[in-house]
């Protein structure tokens, strides 16, 4: 069973998670659907139902906001989260359970036995390195998150909490570790991202550290990292999940891949593709003529976030003999339709310079009622565009149009585009 975290101190949020963890507030929590919290309305209506019932008026407040996180939580963790609780920052920066689950094969496959998990949060990576029947320690620093880490990990025999400070924690006997760096800093006016990796806590010289002691160690970044920051002796892989890019995982001694540098890792519905390199990212190499340049025709593909962030759009119209629009611009065109989940393909229908005037009458001729607007290079806002195109054009045409602006050269163009399913 998972240990109760030790306690140096109170920390904001330890009152409300007391009291539901109670047998009264447990019971409570417990026996309501988190759907009954699901938005504002819900919340409230259910605020003023628990009053009413006669429960006290703290009680409901920390039942009612637990009850909210557990319904967004379902996003990430499925029918497990009906059971889980959470901290709002814990839950912002917790691992989709599916990731959490290839995090944890990671391990596996490299024979890794006793893992920390440092700077644990609410416990998602450490569930499902336990429930991959690894040896699991979780080292987070706040009181109030350790606590919901030490709930989550309960019925797990092989994973405990230490509320410690995860630089200071000794490895002595642990031959991997998994990271999960907070990239976010707290002040009076709330929170706020973080972009150098060495403000993360604990920053990113921390875990190259700990890589140059041979332990086996994985962590997870932001999807923005710039290529620049990722450490030489890793594999960086970025992760879109159903077109959203969630994270930059990097990957040290055994935990890395043979041959892979960089890899897109894109998971939908219908499943999971990789496309993977062995070199560095070249930012210049189409700068340099050694990516095929070309006009917008046949079909355009937009590739999917993941792909871009790891630099491999260039890998990628290769598997389909594709051209870029312009050196700097990640669409690419092919003549003939290939299909890939690395990517969305359009049907190029017309080509024409960007100029609202005429982008206007032609949604006015065409009776246009439905116009989806993508954009790259272009320092425009598709929903304000949409606005100015679609006014005066009546409400009651259905009729569809997709629109790609992008600047091709010192040259910007609306290109009609038709999806191809």
């Amino acid at each position: 069973m998972a240990s109760s975290p030790t306690a140096p101190g109170s920390s904001p949020g330890a009152e409300p998670l007391a009291l539901l963890l109670s047998s009264t507030g447990w019971a409570l929590l417990n026996s309501i659907d988190p759907s009954e919290a699901g938005n504002d309305s819900a919340a409230l209506a259910l605020n003023l139902r628990l009053r009413k019932e006669g429960h006290p008026v703290e009680l409901v407040t920390a039942v009612v906001q637990q009850t909210r996180l557990r319904a967004r939580a379902r996003a990430k963790f499925g029918p497990f989260a009906d059971s889980m609780v959470f901290t709002p920052a814990g839950l912002e920066q917790a691992t989709r359970l599916n990731l959490a689950a290839l995090h944890a094969q990671r391990f596996t496959r490299a024979g890794v036995k006793k893992v920390a998990d440092l700077g644990c949060g609410i416990g998602a990576d450490s569930l499902a390195l336990a429930s991959a029947e690894l040896d699991v320690t979780a080292v987070e620093m706040d009181e109030t998150t350790a606590a919901a880490a030490t709930l989550n990990l309960m019925p797990w025999p092989n994973a405990r909490v230490v509320n410690a400070d995860a630089t200071a924690f000794d490895l002595t006997g642990f031959d991997g570790v998994w990271l999960d760096p907070a990239r976010r800093t707290t002040s009076t006016s709330g929170t706020s991202r973080l972009f150098d990796p060495e403000a993360f806590s604990p920053p990113l010289s921390f875990v190259e550290a700990l890589a140059d002691r041979g332990l086996a160690v994985g962590v997870k970044m932001g999807p923005g990292i710039p290529h620049e920051a990722v450490p030489a002796q890793c594999e960086a892989q970025w992760v879109s999940v159903n077109g959203d890019v969630t994270e930059a995982a990097f990957w040290f001694g055994p935990l890395a891949r043979p041959g892979v540098r960089r890899a897109a890792l894109v998971i939908g519905p219908d499943g999971a593709t990789e496309l993977t390199s062995a070199v560095d990212h070249d930012p210049d190499a189409a700068l340099r003529g050694e990516v095929p340049v070309g006009p917008a025709e046949g079909y355009l593909y937009e590739p999917d976030g993941a792909v871009i962030r790891a630099g491999l759009v260039a890998d990628l119209l290769a598997t389909v003999d594709g051209h870029l629009l312009d050196p700097h611009i990640a669409y690419f065109c092919a003549a003939v339709h290939t299909p890939t989940p690395l990517a969305r393909a359009y049907r190029v229908l017309q080509v024409r310079p960007y100029n609202v005037k005429s982008l206007r009458a032609w949604v006015k001729t065409e009776k246009i009622g439905v116009l989806d607007i993508k954009k790259r290079g272009l320092d425009v806002t598709p929903e304000e565009l949409r606005k100015i195109l679609l006014a005066g054009t009546g409400k009651s045409s259905k009729k569809k149009a997709t629109l790609v602006l992008t600047r091709i050269g010192e040259q910007r163009f609306a290109i009609e585009v038709e999806p191809v399913d």
